[in-house]
């Protein structure tokens, strides 16, 4: 894990408790003597969760739907921790920290995760969109119910179900990065099948819901993940000049080759593909500009010179830095219609 993740000794569970009575009665000693949780139980997960926003972050009011996913918090807080590594380089090797460093979340989700962690770690300002309306309605009642974040973090519903950042992203609005959690799967089928395997693996009965967590769109979409990246990074290059950083995660090692090859295809100015590794879980972030170095550094310090009188970081978009829009527009044009994107 990440020198900066609070989670990497463990948890203490009689902390926890302490702090959070309400995981008390999920917690018991494991077959090792430890205090523990039923990791295969949604509902334990979802009170460990919410012991663990309580005491490292200062989220106090926590909970998802229903039937939606409910992230592990150390594996979000990971994905964070690299990418105020990645901005640092522009920023001369300082961590940025505080609201004029804007994040995008394409894919919040109904947990707000990223933001709410983000906020409290970094001080960043968050934009989290999604196309689930029932998602977005939970983000912003989380985000409502936490002061402490509140004046952070925005919601956006995507008004289209095949949009990533048009829709989402004002004209003249400027991010430091984007980051996604994208679905794992091509199919209904193949998600159900990875449900199975997950309940099996923690010892959970075949014959339980296959859904082991998320809504059928947070799980799968047309071309998996592979598909969902490329059209992502087709797209991308539409908004080039308004984000310095476009990252997401990549579950598979065997799906980047072709993904770098959509890379080099848009004209990106720089591609990085960052390892990720929580205990036996290995994954890695992909994360590429359409800017220079020299535009990057220009653009990221000193903040209060970058803010323009709304607020928001206002710099005029190179023409040498825009990608090559042939190879862009026959990709958005092939592509399917999402299913969902987290």
């Amino acid at each position: 894990m990440h020198p900066r993740n609070l989670f990497r000794a463990g948890y203490d569970f009689a902390h926890l408790v302490a702090s959070s009575p309400g995981l008390a009665p999920f917690v018991a000693p494991n077959a090792y003597g430890d205090l523990s949780i039923d990791y295969a139980d949604p509902a334990a997960v979802t009170a460990l969760n919410r012991a663990l926003l309580a005491q490292a972050y200062g989220v106090k009011n926590w909970d998802v739907p229903p039937g939606y996913l409910c992230p592990p918090v150390p594996g979000r807080s990971e994905y964070l921790h690299q990418l105020a590594d990645l901005l640092a380089e522009d920023s001369g090797a300082s961590i940025p920290r505080g609201p004029s460093t804007r994040v995008l979340d394409i894919g919040v989700g109904a947990s707000c995760i990223y933001p709410l962690v983000g906020a409290s770690e970094y001080g960043w300002r968050f934009v989290g969109a999604d196309i689930d309306r029932t998602a977005v309605a939970s983000a912003r009642r989380i985000v409502a119910a936490n002061p402490v974040v509140a004046e952070l973090i925005e919601c956006r519903l995507q008004p289209s179900t095949s949009g990533y950042f048009r829709g989402v992203i004002a004209e003249g609005e400027q991010f430091a990065a984007s980051m996604c959690n994208p679905p794992f799967h091509a199919s209904a089928q193949e998600a159900a099948a990875g449900s199975r395997r997950k309940r099996l693996n923690l010892g959970q009965a075949k014959e339980l819901p296959l859904n082991f967590g998320g809504q059928a769109r947070e799980l799968w979409c047309d071309g998996g993940e592979v598909g969902f990246v490329q059209r992502m990074i087709a797209e991308s290059a539409t908004v080039a000049g308004q984000c310095h950083w476009f990252t997401t995660l990549v579950s598979k090692r065997d799906h980047v080759p072709s993904l770098l090859k959509t890379l080099r295809a848009v004209g990106a100015a720089d591609v990085r593909t960052l390892a990720m590794a929580q205990g036996q879980k290995q994954s890695r972030i992909l994360a590429w500009t359409f800017l220079t170095p020299d535009t990057r550094r220009g653009r990221h310090a000193p903040n209060e010179e970058r803010q323009s009188r709304d607020g928001k970081p206002g710099v005029p978009r190179s023409s040498a830095n825009r990608p090559r829009a042939d190879f862009r527009s026959a990709l958005i044009q092939r592509a399917p219609r999402l299913k969902r994107r987290r």
